[in-house]
């Protein structure tokens, strides 16, 4: 008999065909009022759970008595309770890697559009004001051969490097909870601390999980050691950053500006104080949202499911 597995997220078809080859498939392209109820039911005879983003805590798991496994399609999973799971024996996984080069595609957009003012300048051609001619107010600041720092060099964090060291000559500088030796030899990075990095950074870019101890890790004191000429950038968690602070060190001119693909609640409030200033360009969390990148993380979240049930050790396990 076929081990019963929940699929709570919209997938490609090849990804249920890999899954179909030894699991029974309960399949919800979302979870919503309607659905939620019925995937209730489901859940006490699941073994196994795909999707991403849904609170796996102690109170849904007791009702998943025979639960075996848990697989993210995403990198984070601050959205797994993992003392919870620990506890009752169920492993969990992740889709680390394949994403990469994907979000570091992101984090560069990002980078070059907030300095660049690329989506103000385009609302300001495509509504006629170009006629007026391109006055000094409306300048960027140059990219190349800046000092970007980043916090987090980790796999992504790594392919942000490799990108701004060999794309646009930038200088390194990062903070870690380890030294990154690959990074410091390929890139040129220089490990430093915090306070240095802010301090010393013309580019912010944070990129560390969201944990416990990375709850608001950037706040009050730390827009307040950045440059005034200093952008930030967050493609993280919303959370990491205490938004509020960074609302008022843009509105008091502390940073010149932020490029933010994540908020503290999402999708962000419409009432959101930097959704109306210019010198921040805002994404929907699309880090790694394109059909290829999507597609291949859910084929390995598959393959996490596949191995963890047939008594294997899934590639991804999160330890």
């Amino acid at each position: 008999m076929k081990p019963k597995v929940i699929v709570y997220k919209k997938v490609d078809k090849k990804v249920l065909e890999l899954l179909a080859e030894t699991c029974e498939i309960i399949y919800f392209e979302n979870l919503d009022s309607e659905t939620y109820p019925l995937f209730l039911n489901e859940l006490e005879e699941a073994q196994g759970l795909l999707g991403s983003g849904l609170k796996v805590d102690k109170e849904l798991l007791d009702q998943a008595p025979q639960l075996n496994i848990v697989c993210n399609i995403s990198v984070g999973y601050d959205n797994l309770d993992l003392t919870a799971l620990a506890e009752r024996g169920i492993i969990a996984t992740n889709t680390p890697d394949v994403l990469n080069d994907t979000v570091a595609d992101t984090i560069m957009g990002l980078i070059l559009s907030t300095a660049r003012r690329i989506p103000e300048l385009d609302q300001w051609v495509k509504t006629g004001q170009w006629e007026s001619g391109l006055a000094e107010k409306w300048f960027g600041v140059d990219v190349h051969h800046k000092v970007l720092g980043i916090i987090g060099m980790g796999g992504i964090g790594s392919a942000v490097a490799k990108r701004a060291h060999f794309g646009f000559d930038m200088d390194i500088i990062y903070h870690n909870r380890s030294r990154n030796e690959e990074a410091e030899d390929k890139y040129g990075a220089v490990y430093c601390s915090m306070e240095d990095l802010l301090k010393k950074s013309d580019f912010v870019c944070l990129m560390t999980p969201l944990t416990p101890d990375t709850v608001n890790l950037i706040g009050k004191r730390e827009f307040e050691l950045m440059k005034e000429s200093a952008i930030f950038i967050n493609a993280s968690r919303g959370k990491t950053v205490d938004e509020e602070a960074l609302i008022e060190a843009l509105q008091k001119g502390q940073i010149y500006g932020a490029g933010l693909d994540v908020f503290v609640q999402e999708p962000v409030e419409k009432n959101n104080p930097l959704l109306s200033m210019k010198n921040v360009v805002t994404l929907p969390h699309i880090g790694s949202a394109t059909y290829e990148t999507r597609f291949q993380m859910a084929m390995t979240a598959a393959a996490n499911l596949v191995k963890g049930l047939q008594g294997e050790t899934p590639p991804n396990l999160i330890k």
